[in-house]
């Protein structure tokens, strides 16, 4: 098995930065691929930011695409990401989750773990 526990989330201004961190325990031999989904109220969870196994590839949602950052420290096996000139429709909870695959993965029906979440909320 393989635990994913994020932190960073909080409450901050719009226009606001927030680094958020996905670190990794257990069997994590066996995941490779990351990936940041949200969570809004009423809403279903979608796609935030995807990163190989390596970190040498990344993929966006278009909706954060030049204001997010996905990134990864194997070594330490974490993840982040780096939220900048946040707005209030990033208001959500944020999941990290993990894959056994060596690419970026996007779809949300391919991850094997997931986190419990950190809440962000963006006032404005």
């Amino acid at each position: 098995q393989v635990q994913l526990v994020e932190s960073g989330g909080g409450l901050v201004q719009a226009g606001g930065s927030l680094r958020l961190s996905c670190a990794a325990s257990g069997r994590t031999s066996s995941t490779t691929a990351m990936g940041w989904f949200r969570q809004a109220p009423g809403k279903e969870r979608e796609f935030v930011a995807a990163i190989n196994w390596s970190g040498g590839s990344t993929y966006y949602a278009d909706s954060v695409k030049g204001r997010f950052t996905i990134s990864r420290d194997n070594a330490k096996k974490t993840v982040y990401l780096q939220m900048n000139s946040l707005k209030p429709e990033d208001t959500a909870v944020y999941y990290c989750a993990a894959d056994r695959s060596l690419g970026v993965v996007i779809s949300i029906t391919s991850y094997d773990y997931w986190g419990q979440g950190t809440q962000v909320t963006v006032s404005s």
